[in-house]
């Protein structure tokens, strides 16, 4: 009987292996690119299509624009800050260039009047005049090197803010802990001049955002958070949050997805304290980048609603994210979160990992990929 119930034991665990994977495969196996892979992997709605604007962008992360076109991208590992042109204006990059390389995790990058701005893990630098230099960049100016030098979730998401200011998170240096009596910039959003003067906090309580945008009506404030880690593969989950005005506190560590009090942090103060998410997300989705779509490309029900770019689980047991969502909303408020582009994740192995979105001047939206060195380019016909 003894070694029955070791069969029996063995036959179980394979099937539970099998059901996860037929729960997170997207795609039935065998019917999209070669093992698994590819953008014939990629499902979208009726009209949408994706096809890759550029490649071999080794560990692409965040993009910015210049009105010239010039796609600027950062990276992490890789350490490099890219420019991707299109030439010839065919929706397909021409050239990768390297900027620079040998940075500390540049990944945020952001493009104003003539200008690449780059944030690393403890400062911004500056590239002037850099589009009449791509081929022989200047030498950086150091805009601000007061940030703290955490590598744990220090790289950096940045970007200009309708108010002219830079916007530069922080995030906090561990899984959980309480850093708010120790230095008080750790978990918070923070803003400066361009010239990286009058730095100060603008929100507060927030574990870790790596992509966030202004909506084009209101003006406001929105960005993703990432929940914590180890309270089980369901909790927390990560957070849209809205942030209309200067000195809100969105709950770390003391409270997670609005409702939920941490297990050590908890019963130090009470979520009604704090500002709930807007909408929840998938539990240890990864949000990293979002956009409002604001192209006129797609059908008249995406204008104004929210797309985000999921890095994917890490330590989930049956792994999730791996996708590009959308959230809709009504009158300001969400209404629905659902897959727009789904497909990187196969079965429990993922060939992608989407990191930013961009709207394009026609309407399309870029996706870039820092497992797979690409970036995508999604449009509707």
């Amino acid at each position: 009987m003894k070694g029955v119930k070791i069969i029996f034991g063995f036959f179980a665990v394979i099937a539970l292996i099998l059901t996860a994977y037929t729960v997170v495969r997207t795609v039935p196996a065998g019917t999209c690119g070669e093992n698994g892979t590819g953008l014939s992997c990629i499902e979208l709605p009726p009209g949408f299509s994706i096809d890759y604007y550029a490649e071999d962008v080794e560990n692409a992360r965040s993009m910015a624009l210049s009105p010239n076109g010039t796609l600027f991208v950062g990276s992490r590992d890789a350490g490099k800050v890219y420019a991707v042109l299109d030439r010839n204006n065919d929706s397909k990059a021409d050239d990768v260039l390297v900027l620079a390389e040998g940075l500390d995790m540049p990944n945020g990058v952001d493009f104003r009047n003539g200008s690449l701005y780059v944030a690393e893990i403890s400062r911004v630098i500056r590239y002037d005049n850099i589009e009449a230099r791509l081929e022989n960049p200047p030498e950086p100016v150091v805009v601000n090197d007061s940030f703290p030098s955490d590598r744990s979730h220090g790289w950096k998401y940045i970007k200009f803010g309708p108010d002219g200011k830079l916007y530069v998170p922080v995030g906090m240096p561990c899984n959980i802990c309480n850093k708010e009596g120790e230095d008080e910039r750790y978990g918070t959003i923070m803003r400066m001049e361009p010239d990286g003067s009058q730095l100060e906090i603008f929100a507060k309580g927030i574990r870790n955002t790596v992509g966030f945008d202004w909506n084009p009506e209101t003006g406001e404030l929105w960005f993703t958070d990432n929940g914590r880690d180890w309270l089980g593969d369901d909790l927390p989950p990560d957070e849209l949050n809205r942030a209309p005005v200067q000195g809100m506190h969105f709950g770390f560590p003391y409270c997670h997805g609005g409702d939920i009090p941490d297990p050590e942090f908890g019963e130090l103060r009470n979520c009604s304290e704090f500002t709930p998410p807007e909408t929840k997300l998938g539990p240890h989705v990864a949000a990293l980048g979002m956009t409002f779509y604001t192209g006129t490309m797609f059908p008249e029900e995406y204008r104004n609603q929210i797309f985000i770019a999921e890095h994917g689980s890490w330590n989930r047991k049956i792994p999730i994210g791996y996708r590009v969502t959308l959230v809709r909303t009504e009158n300001g408020t969400p209404v629905s979160y659902e897959p727009f582009a789904d497909g990187w994740l196969q079965g429990l192995a993922a060939w992608g990992r989407p990191v930013d979105v961009l709207v394009m001047p026609d309407g399309a939206i870029l996706v870039s990929d820092d497992k797979n060195n690409a970036i995508y380019r999604i449009s509707y016909s």
